[in-house]
């Protein structure tokens, strides 16, 4: 939708009725991904495409229907074959279009969407074509049930997207959700078998995973496949060079005090959401004491998690991967770490995304 935003906000400043169609799904071969808007106005004026022509005149002759009626529709567009006449997409794949009316009701949703200082999630029921747009600070739009907002605001979390259904029976509502905001990240500081496996669990949560290794010849990118990208550096010189939010964690594998206690003096002064660093109960102690000694204070000493991850009785590097993955999964989301059979809490709370407090 974003890239329709200069055209929107014109015809929102004319008070222009419109159509906005957008991928909801795709399967297969497809020539745009999930998200990808076309719009048509009451003139007949179109701007964007969902499919690079395949379906390009079904999807416009759609979005004339939806204006004249008001009523949302979502189609399925599939392969066509040799008739030079079917209408479907001749890469085999499948595309899921929605199309829906956007008048004054729906302006305001739209255009929050469209503002590319944000980092938003874009909500819409598939079935009334209501719209919101969610941030971290709140909704603006349609008022959904908090169930779909919190969902939203975990998808943003993570930056991903696509169709998803809450609720059941007669309160199920199947939504599509389209994010705009770049993945969270994860560093790892030191390149150990740990990392490896930890690597793969970051980016299975969702995060852009960076490994940080000092020595050359531990960093080594085909030693650590699921990284985005494998830095030789120091860390702490890393972490004071490198954008981090509030959504970054950072996991120190180390467990050398020449290299844990700089980089963990750097991250704990850092607004990030997680600090962990691994090594045994006495290693521990060791790195506090040392941690107090270069003026790290109690308040900021309460944001380590260390010996990092949950006490699951791992003992490989993937098991210990897991127990890392899981922790910071509970610290972001405020989970009690407990088996849920062993705890009456909702099993979907509302969603937090804070600092650990020991």
């Amino acid at each position: 939708m974003r890239e329709l935003g200069t055209q929107l906000l014109r015809w929102h400043a004319a008070d222009t009725v419109y159509a906005l169609a957008t991928v909801v799904g795709v399967r297969g071969s497809a020539p745009f991904p999930a998200g990808t808007s076309m719009a048509v106005d009451e003139s007949g004026a179109v701007w964007g495409s969902v499919s690079g022509g395949c379906v390009e005149g079904a999807v416009y002759d759609l979005c004339r229907e939806v204006i004249a009626s008001g009523a949302p529709v979502r189609r399925r567009f599939g392969f066509s074959d040799s008739d030079a006449f079917a209408i479907g997409l001749t890469c085999g794949g499948e595309l899921d279009v929605f199309v829906q009316r956007i008048t004054a009701a729906e302006r305001v949703a739209v255009e929050a969407g469209l503002d590319s200082r944000a980092a938003v999630a874009v909500v819409r029921d598939l079935e009334s074509g209501a719209i919101a747009t969610v941030g971290p600070e709140g909704a603006v739009g349609e008022d959904f049930d908090p169930a779909i907002v919190r969902l939203a605001r975990a998808m943003l979390d993570i930056g991903a997207g696509g169709v998803r259904v809450v609720g059941c029976a007669d309160r199920e509502r199947t939504v599509f959700v389209t994010c705009f905001a770049a993945p969270p990240r994860m560093i790892i500081c030191g390149a150990t078998d740990f990392a490896v496996a930890l690597a793969r669990v970051g980016r299975l949560l969702g995060y852009r995973v960076t490994v940080c290794e000092a020595r050359p010849a531990f960093a080594d990118p085909a030693r650590i496949p699921d990284a985005q990208e494998v830095v030789r550096q120091w860390p702490d010189q890393y972490l004071r060079s490198t954008p981090v939010d509030a959504r970054t964690v950072i996991c120190v594998l180390t467990h050398d005090p020449k290299f844990d206690i700089p980089v963990l003096v750097a991250a704990l002064r850092l607004p990030v959401a997680y600090v962990g660093a691994m090594g045994s109960r006495r290693a521990d102690r060791d790195r506090r004491r040392r941690l107090r000694e270069a003026g790290i204070t109690d308040d900021e000493m309460r944001c380590l998690r260390s010996p990092i991850g949950l006490e699951l009785g791992g003992q490989t590097p993937e098991e210990t991967a897991v127990a890392i993955g899981a922790e910071i999964v509970a610290v972001r989301r405020g989970g009690s770490a407990l088996a849920l059979s062993a705890t009456d809490r909702p099993i979907h709370p509302v969603a937090t995304d804070r600092r650990a407090a020991g």
